[in-house]
């Protein structure tokens, strides 16, 4: 049904036959736009519930970590390389059938008038098409069968500019979902953005020992991709001791150990996949689905309904934690809701996704889980925190492909963009930051506003450099600093026109970051004045009664 403008948004209410299923829409006022709820009955695979006027400028929304959050005008076209389709795979969309064939935007889209978004997506997939003059909102079932009337996932309708209404939407989500996530933003320090696969337990302990040295006042000490015989074979390969060793290692330097693992991604060349093919999420015929091409293999899925998959799944994790492991950092997570056949029937590509990241959660129980190359909507209220951006990298190219790639411009570009989601659905992890000054294409500005920004939007910090090298002591001691200042409340705008003030405020007072364009690093910081720095005085009286105060530096 076409409407000429969402303020005429009640005329979508009322029922719908269709020659496999029937549809009920209800609409609802709430504050600053509606909510659209209904149920639905039958075979159902996609559903357009309503279309309006496509405005020239919106913000679109890929579904998954890594993809872009940006501004598009009705110009422009999706250029993604016909060479990188295959190996890109299913972490492009997880429908990747209707993605590089048309403009679409995931979960949410954005005007500079409106917001309109997926409050849940429990079992379908929210999504909108952009033609040259409309937008189709689309609910994605992927040919599940509805033998009850079951209620779709409910949208808002917000007449708020995004500055505003996106704010408003995770608010909305989170009370959908009744999201809960730990309550503390730990400092870490990763070894990926140095040394990708070249990692091992010698270079490990030099770090440990280097951290400890330069007193960096780390929390998390997280081990990354290197450290496995093979993507699906999660034990250490010959660069490292056992798991327990590392974590005990890790441990005694007063650290929480942390690790990395892709939990529903199977190389080809692992022995799950050589022993245990029936685990593995199957297309038609009963081949296998490659769900990406990384590592020089294909990756396939991990199908999180069978059982015997299942209880490897919660074993592998219980064992990690048994170890001594307590921060997970899990990526890949796309993997678990590629569309195929699965063992059980009749679940959707979402149900199984939720259903493995479920199993997660509760094996780990309590532990930091951080979600990496994950479907963003359907992971709230499942992980703690959640990469919101591209891999960042050594080097800033505003003119590189905007596909997920690695680059420090599209990941800052998007921890922008998607700030709205921290500290309501999850911590922002914006990737790390790299304050090495040698063996980098980033310059001190680079670093400087990277920092800057993560620390002003409340943002997980993790560091990833050798610490042998000479470091940006100035920023990381801005990291410590800031980290004593608690949770912050901030405001961004212009987010539509590129032009972004970021406005933060904590216990020093109030500090802003003005981005007038983020490709050619033009930007100020303007911090609070005065700037008073309080110090801590412990008094313990004659009588025994002790006294904690403030008083300012001189």
């Amino acid at each position: 049904m076409y409407i000429p403008s969402l303020s005429e948004i009640r005329k979508i209410i009322g029922y719908r036959k269709f020659d496999r299923y029937e549809l009920i829409l209800e609409v609802r006022k709430i504050p600053a736009g509606y909510k659209i709820s209904g149920e639905i009955k039958g075979i159902v695979d996609d559903v357009e519930l309503f279309s309006f006027p496509r405005p020239d400028k919106v913000l679109a929304n890929n579904w998954q970590s890594w993809g872009p959050a940006r501004v598009i005008t009705k110009d422009f076209k999706l250029n993604f390389p016909k060479d990188l389709i295959e190996k890109f795979g299913f972490s492009a969309s997880i429908m990747p059938e209707v993605y590089f064939d048309n403009l679409i935007s995931d979960y949410f889209l954005a005007a500079d008038t409106f917001v309109v978004g997926a409050l849940k997506s429990e079992i379908g997939h929210v999504y909108f098409k952009l033609s040259d003059d409309t937008i189709s909102v689309h609910l994605r079932y992927f040919g599940k069968m509805f033998d009850e009337w079951t209620p779709i996932e409910p949208i808002a309708v917000i007449n708020l500019n995004p500055d505003d209404g996106l704010t408003y939407y995770a608010e909305l989500i989170a009370k959908e979902n009744n999201i809960t996530f730990s309550s503390h933003n730990p400092v870490s320090w990763s070894s990926w953005y140095q040394y990708y696969l070249d990692f091992n337990y010698e270079k490990m302990i030099s770090d440990l020992e280097k951290s400890k040295e330069l007193d960096l006042g780390y929390e998390v000490f997280q081990i990354d991709d290197a450290w496995e015989i093979d993507i699906g074979d999660w034990v250490p390969n010959e660069k490292f001791p056992s798991l327990k060793e590392v974590a005990d290692k890790i441990a005694s330097y007063g650290y929480k150990p942390g690790i990395w693992l892709a939990p529903f991604s199977i190389s080809e060349t692992s022995n799950v996949f050589k022993n245990h093919p029936d685990w593995l999420v199957k297309n038609e015929s009963g081949v296998p689905v490659v769900a990406y091409e990384n590592w020089s293999k294909k990756i396939y899925a991990l199908d999180t309904t069978h059982p015997e998959a299942v209880e490897w799944l919660k074993n592998l994790f219980v064992g990690l934690k048994a170890n001594g492991f307590d921060y997970f950092k899990i990526d890949f997570l796309f993997a678990g809701a590629i569309q195929g056949k699965r063992y059980k029937h009749n679940v959707s590509p979402i149900e199984a996704y939720r259903m493995g990241l479920k199993v997660i959660r509760e094996a780990v129980g309590d532990s930091f889980v951080l979600g990496c190359g994950a479907p963003l909507l359907p992971s709230v209220g499942l992980v703690d925190g959640m990469r919101i951006s591209a891999d960042t990298a050594s080097f800033w190219d505003p003119n590189g492909p905007d596909i997920g790639y690695p680059n420090a411009y599209y990941a800052l570009r998007n921890v922008i963009t998607r700030n709205f989601m921290n500290n309501i659905l999850w911590w922002n992890d914006p990737d790390c930051l790299m304050l090495r000054k040698e063996d980098t294409q980033l310059n001190d500005a680079h670093r400087e506003l990277y920092t800057i920004a993560s620390l002003l939007l409340d943002n997980m910090i993790i560091q990833s450099d050798n610490l042998s090298y000479e470091i940006d002591k100035n920023l990381w001691n801005l990291v410590k600093k800031y980290k004593t200042y608690g949770r912050r409340r901030f405001k961004v705008s212009g987010l539509m026109n590129g032009r972004y003030k970021i406005t933060s405020c904590g216990t020093n007072g109030c500090d802003e970051l003005v981005i007038d364009d983020l490709a050619t690093l033009q930007y100020k910081v303007n911090y609070d004045t005065p700037r008073i720095e309080l110090s801590k005085v412990v008094e313990k009286r004659t009588d025994g009664r002790i006294f904690n105060y403030y008083r300012e530096k001189q």
